[in-house]
């Protein structure tokens, strides 16, 4: 990859990361063309300039944060045409470790190495062995939009990520078939910083599975009933009311068992999606 190839994929990250945004449900906080105050300071501090707003950064420095902090980190000018342009995306939206680990997910078995979110010659090597680009694309893009969808952010910008990652799709797929690909366009949210520190709670899976309405949790609940059935045991026998009552009792207790094992199991498989998703270190 070349300069030029940078400049033509930060065109697309630029349309895509917007003006000026101040949102407080947005954790990268306030930010400018998609370089959030922090980083800015970083890159101030760098050059031992004085802080200022972010607001008003120039193009130069923008594009110099955007090759330092993204484009160099992911190694851009060794990616091939469309996965290079996938991956800065990524990185610019969700960081560059947490991009790079969906790349070397996504290269399946012929990534001999960790997956630790740095691209390093492992990473390379199987990038030259994987022939379709296409897929491996595809494959990076099913595992971020998974990532997007853990996230506690989500309910406030999944329409606008999902609309930036197909753009992404579709570019990246193009780039790598040697194509223009069509024109990418701003997105409301779409611009939100997705970052694994905003991932959502997995579901508890200790004794107190489930709170029922009565305020008693599923293995209360049981041994309560346990306990009343054994307390009725010596008075039933005749066919009557006691034996009816034992017999709910003994249903019940079945029931409310059956429902702790389902939701542990529920809880237990939510709890490992979300931690495929995340792919923490």
């Amino acid at each position: 990859m070349s300069q030029s190839s940078f400049h033509r994929a930060l065109k697309k990250v630029l349309v895509h990361e917007g003006g000026k945004v101040h949102d407080k449900n947005d954790p990268g906080g306030r930010t400018n063309q998609g370089i959030t105050q922090r980083v800015y300071d970083a890159y101030r501090q760098s050059k031992k300039r004085a802080l200022r707003d972010v607001f008003l950064m120039e193009d130069a420095e923008r594009d110099e944060i955007y090759r330092r902090q993204y484009w160099d980190v992911i190694k851009g000018d060794s990616l091939p045409p469309g996965v290079a342009y996938v991956v800065f995306d990524g990185a610019v939206n969700s960081g560059p470790t947490q991009s790079v680990k969906w790349l070397q997910r996504s290269l399946g078995s012929l990534y001999e190495g960790t997956v630790d979110g740095i691209v390093g010659e492992l990473t390379l090597t199987a990038l030259r062995r994987f022939e379709d680009h296409d897929i491996l694309i595809e494959r990076i893009i099913e595992r971020r939009m998974a990532f997007l969808r853990s996230l506690k952010t989500w309910k406030f910008y999944g329409n606008g990520w999902t609309a930036r990652v197909n753009d992404v799709l579709q570019v990246g797929q193009a780039w790598a078939r040697g194509s223009v690909g069509p024109a990418v366009t701003w997105h409301d949210g779409g611009n939100q910083r997705a970052l694994a520190t905003d991932a959502k709670a997995p579901p508890a899976v200790g004794g107190a599975d489930v709170v029922t309405g009565g305020g008693i949790t599923i293995a209360g609940g049981s041994q309560v009933i346990n306990e009343a059935k054994q307390a009725l045991l010596p008075l039933a026998g005749d066919g009557g009311l006691i034996d009816s009552v034992v017999v709910v009792l003994t249903i019940t207790g079945v029931a409310l068992t059956l429902a702790g094992i389902g939701y542990r199991l529920w809880a237990q498989r939510k709890a490992r999606k979300l931690h495929e998703a995340l792919d923490p270190l």
